[in-house]
C-alpha cells in the first residue's frame, strides 16, 4: 500500500532555504548548503534529481528510495521555483500539484493541478503511484497534510547549519500536538538522516 512521506533537507534550527528565496533563488541566501548532501556541494534544485547521486551510503540509499516513488506531490510554490523539473521530476512519475489557481496553461503532462484539497490530492498521487510511495515537497503542502491526516511519514536531512533567517518547515500548524514516531536515523558525514511516522 502507497504511503506518503514529506521529504526536506533542513538546518539544526528548523529552516527549508535561507531568507529571500524565490525563483532566481530558490534555496534563499545560503540555502543552497541545506543540499550539500546530496553531492558534496554545487547541487541545484532544478537538476538535483537527474544528475546527481549521493557518494556516502545512508546519503545514497534515502535518495533511491526518493527516486523510486510512483508519484510526486509538490506546493505550487516549490513546483514554481523549481520549474517543475521540466516536467519530470523523475523516471517519468506524475506530479500533484495542490492548488486553488491553476495556471491558465501546463505545458506539462505529467504535471496534474487538483484543486478540490490536499486531500483529495494524495488519493490522486497514491491511486497513480501504482502500489508505490509517494514522495511529497514543501513545507506549506506538508502541513496541510498533516492537518487533514493524509500524511504517513517526514523525512528529514538535518544539516548541522543553522542559518538563522528563512523559511521553516513546520510554521503554521494547529495548536494540538502531533505525535510521531523516530523509525530510522542514518548518518553519513555532514547529514543525519530522520524518518519518523506519523501517528493517526
Amino acid at each position: 500500500m502507497s504511503e506518503v512521506f514529506l521529504t526536506m533537507a533542513m538546518s539544526l534550527d528548523g529552516f527549508i532555504t535561507g531568507p529571500d528565496d524565490n525563483a532566481e533563488n530558490p534555496a534563499g541566501t545560503n540555502g543552497m548548503r541545506l543540499m550539500d548532501w546530496l553531492s558534496g556541494g554545487g547541487a541545484s534544485d532544478a537538476d538535483v534529481s537527474h544528475t546527481f547521486r549521493p557518494t556516502y551510503p545512508h546519503s545514497r540509499l534515502v535518495f533511491d528510495e526518493a527516486m523510486a516513488t510512483g508519484a510526486v506531490i509538490a506546493g505550487k510554490r516549490t513546483g514554481d521555483f523549481a520549474g517543475y523539473w521540466g516536467g519530470d521530476h523523475h523516471a517519468g512519475v506524475p506530479i500533484f500539484v495542490p492548488t486553488h489557481q491553476p495556471p491558465a496553461e501546463n505545458p506539462y503532462e505529467r504535471v496534474h493541478y487538483v484543486t478540490d484539497g490536499i486531500a483529495s490530492c494524495v488519493a490522486q498521487a497514491k491511486q497513480a503511484a501504482g502500489g508505490r510511495n509517494v514522495m511529497m515537497h514543501g513545507a506549506y503542502t506538508g502541513q496541510q497534510a498533516l492537518k487533514a491526516g493524509v500524511l504517513d511519514m517526514i523525512d528529514i536531512q538535518l544539516r548541522p547549519v543553522l542559518l538563522g533567517r528563512g523559511r521553516r518547515l513546520f510554521d503554521g500548524l494547529p495548536a494540538e500536538h502531533t505525535e510521531l514516531d523516530l523509525v530510522r536515523t542514518l548518518e553519513d558525514p555532514g547529514v543525519l538522516h530522520l524518518r519518523y511516522v506519523v501517528r493517526k
